[in-house]
């Protein structure tokens, strides 16, 4: 039932962002009944609707006139600017205004490239190979690690390698936003600690200017 369920879920949350008295049922989840949620926000409660990759969520969010956050997590970010056309054609069409899109993919920012990638790669495979035997995905090997760093969705490497990929793939989508998920596995926290550090003084201020 996770399809049903997951609209039954963000058709009320949809309705409790309004922040007035919900009266609600559905088929899933016990009825509202002129329910308000408390406490209430100070103001608008921003809320991004993550999307894996598939055309109908896409149009779910534009549906409910939320932010659109394109979860890219594997494969090259270049097969999504079908889905940010799709949503905005479905936004208008809905009669909804014009809303941010964003992305989210997994990273990590070290001094040079290679050093990023040999801190990286053993925390990433075991994570990945962990998810893999649940989900019934083969093992992945260093040569998937490397095309995923190069033309795939991961964003590993020096600040000039990492903000040259985020320019592009924020060009591409047509994005207001991109989110690094910065914690891959057992990565060490010193590592990163300092991956945060890299991101908000070198890698920030690149991509800032070259959208300049």
């Amino acid at each position: 039932n996770y399809e049903e369920l997951f609209e039954e879920n963000l058709n009320l949350f949809a309705e409790l962002l309004k922040q007035q008295p919900v009266t609600w049922k559905g088929r899933l989840r016990a009825p509202l009944a002129n329910q308000l949620v408390y406490p209430p926000s100070e103001g608008p409660l921003y809320t991004w609707v993550g999307v894996g990759g598939s055309p109908e969520s896409v149009v779910r969010a534009a549906y409910y006139g939320l932010p659109l956050m394109l979860a890219i997590i594997g494969g090259s970010p270049a097969r999504f600017p079908t889905y940010s056309q799709l949503y905005r054609e479905r936004l208008e069409k809905f009669g909804k205004p014009p809303q941010p899109i964003g992305a989210h993919s997994p990273g990590h920012v070290a001094e040079t490239d290679d050093q990023a990638k040999d801190e990286l790669w053993p925390h990433y495979a075991g994570l990945m190979n962990r998810i893999g035997r649940e989900r019934g995905w083969p093992p992945i090997g260093r040569d998937h690690f490397e095309r995923e760093a190069r033309d795939g969705a991961l964003f590993v490497g020096s600040p000039q390698t990492v903000a040259v990929k985020i320019v592009r793939t924020v060009k591409a989508l047509g994005l207001s936003r991109f989110d690094l998920k910065y914690s891959n596995g057992t990565l060490p926290h010193d590592l990163l600690m300092k991956s945060i550090e890299l991101y908000g003084t070198k890698v920030v201020p690149l991509v800032r200017e070259q959208l300049d």
